[in-house]
């Protein structure tokens, strides 16, 4: 049987996805910092046990209900969600923002192969076409050093994956959530997989690598006043960054949405450039055009249709 999608609000939700992307492109860039001093577990369950009192507090002034449709259906697109931006924060502690960007960006392709051969859309040939354009963008913003991260440079690329199903789920599924149901689950999500994670380094007790590798094996840090800063401002921003990101989806299909974020590979690397020093190639600039080109492709060719 053939998915007949919802009605569409376009244009509120290429607006709403670019603002989200304009503040997680700026929050993102202090996760590089936050895993100094603590693992992505405890940075998870931390932000979680942060975010959750705020969305809860904006639902009790009227913003919207926590309560899901369907329980199940929430349940498992934040937990793909969850794992997909797993994947993204532990690479942030390894590569530039940029590159870690890049992998997770595999998204959009796999959103599109998604909505064709499993909900049975179309999807015309300029859009297939603009989407290798972005592949295209991506692996010149990878270029030949992620050869030298090893299985590293696949952490991103997998929470594309995971990303999209979550994405696709989130329009298929969780039509007629709230927002703030969508934001929570994720928060509830991440923290349960932050929680579950530190109990198992505890009972193991690993050697803690050096460098990034850190940040995937440490366990509990206390206290952790050097990292709360940039972990307030992860919360705030994503409470309503994600919110944003959510409402998008809920408004527009999900294969012209994902378009719309790769605004963040502009946002992120200029913000890393600016705020942390982080250097930006010529070759991942052209990667970075590329990308913004497809998007720019996409978004017309929507436009018409």
């Amino acid at each position: 049987m053939m998915y007949t999608a919802p009605q569409t609000r376009p244009v509120a939700a290429a607006l709403s996805m670019i603002g989200a992307m304009g503040i997680i492109g700026l929050i993102d860039i202090y996760v590089a910092v936050i895993a100094q001093t603590i693992s992505v577990w405890q940075f998870l369950l931390v932000r979680m046990l942060l975010a959750a009192p705020l969305v809860l507090l904006l639902s009790a002034l009227g913003f919207g209900t926590v309560r899901p449709r369907r329980f199940g259906a929430v349940a498992g697109r934040s937990l793909l969600i969850a794992l997909g931006m797993f994947c993204y924060f532990g690479a942030l502690a390894f590569m530039p923002i940029a590159m870690a960007l890049a992998g997770l960006f595999t998204s959009p392709i796999f959103v599109l192969l998604i909505t064709a051969f499993v909900l049975g859309q179309r999807i015309g040939p300029w859009r297939i076409a603009a989407v290798a354009v972005g592949f295209l963008g991506i692996l010149v913003v990878l270029g030949p050093s992620g050869g030298s991260l090893g299985w590293i440079i696949v952490m991103p690329v997998l929470g594309g994956l995971l990303y999209a199903s979550g994405v696709v789920a989130t329009r298929a599924l969780c039509e007629g959530e709230s927002t703030l149901t969508l934001l929570l689950g994720i928060f509830l999500a991440q923290g349960v997989l932050g929680a579950v994670m530190l109990s198992v380094l505890t009972m193991i007790q690993p050697e803690v690598g050096a460098g990034g590798m850190a940040f995937l094996t440490r366990g509990w840090v206390w206290p952790i006043d050097a990292a709360l800063p940039y972990l307030l401002i992860q919360v705030l921003g994503a409470v309503v960054g994600v919110g944003l990101l959510n409402k998008a989806y809920q408004l527009g299909e999900a294969s012209h949405v994902a378009v719309f974020e790769y605004a963040v590979m502009i946002f992120g690397p200029v913000f890393g450039w600016w705020l942390l020093g982080q250097t930006i190639t010529w070759a991942q600039g052209v990667g970075i055009v590329l990308i913004a080109l497809a998007g720019v492709i996409i978004a017309l060719r929507s436009a018409n249709q």
